[in-house]
């Protein structure tokens, strides 16, 4: 019996990643990827324990050798021919809040290794499989998918998040390119920004007299990703925005 397609994400840790791997594990094996291992071996369990197929590895998207080598591995635990039906790019560089004349420059580069460098270095390596997927005479229900996670930076540059909007408004200029050259060859990608605070135990202390649904649930971060990747190739959406009703944008 062939394997099962896998879903491959990058940036797991306890909020948007976490929740994106187990919803995509309800239908795919699922391939977990971050710089500790820390950060995914507890959901991993989780995934094989309910009957899932994960596989955590450690890789630090800014090194391309790193990525490179994490799909070697994947290669060796599902095959070669395994088809690579959706790639979740979630990954997040060290956010300086600073004023602009407080910021060093590795202060200011910091999170374009993560978002720019780290984007590129993922979608080089997994649009080739995606490619596949999409020439492949295997049937697959829904068109190969490539993700991005934005955020209220890509668009809106506010005061002290210099270094984080640039890397943001990059990715994003990115993602447009990849979706204009690769939709038309069947391979949809997708950029989802975040617009307000997601609901982890990172962030529990914030917004206290907020409202019950101030924050966003990770999981419907989750189910909107699946929506995005089961999307017909007749209705591709590019972009969309995740916010709370009583965010002010």
């Amino acid at each position: 019996m062939p394997p099962k397609p896998y879903a491959i994400i990058a940036g797991v840790g306890a909020g948007t990643g976490a929740a994106v791997a187990k919803r995509f594990a309800k239908a795919y094996s699922v391939v977990l990827l971050s710089r500790s291992t820390d950060s995914f071996s507890a959901l991993e369990k989780e995934i094989n324990d309910s009957g899932g197929d994960a596989v955590g590895i450690a890789t630090d998207v800014v090194d391309e050798n790193g990525v490179a080598n994490a799909l070697k591995i994947v290669d060796e635990r599902f095959g070669r021919d395994a088809i690579c039906t959706a790639a979740i790019f979630n990954a997040a560089g060290k956010l300086a809040v600073k004023p602009f004349l407080e910021l060093t420059t590795d202060a200011f580069l910091a999170p374009l290794d993560v978002n720019v460098k780290g984007g590129f270095h993922f979608s080089q390596a997994i649009l080739p499989r995606l490619l596949r997927t999409a020439e492949s005479s295997k049937t697959t229900t829904y068109p190969p998918t490539l993700i991005f996670t934005g955020a209220t930076a890509s668009l809106k540059a506010s005061a002290n998040f210099s270094s984080f909007a640039v890397s943001k408004f990059a990715t994003r200029a990115l993602v447009q390119s990849l979706a204009r050259e690769f939709g038309p060859k069947g391979v949809h990608v997708s950029h989802a920004i975040i617009d307000g605070i997601i609901d982890t135990p990172a962030t529990k202390d914030y917004m206290k007299d907020a409202g019950p649904d101030a924050k966003i649930d990770p999981e419907t971060i989750a189910e909107t990703y699946w929506y995005l990747h089961t999307q017909p190739k007749s209705g591709f959406t590019h972009e969309l925005e995740i916010r709370p009703s009583s965010e002010r944008w």
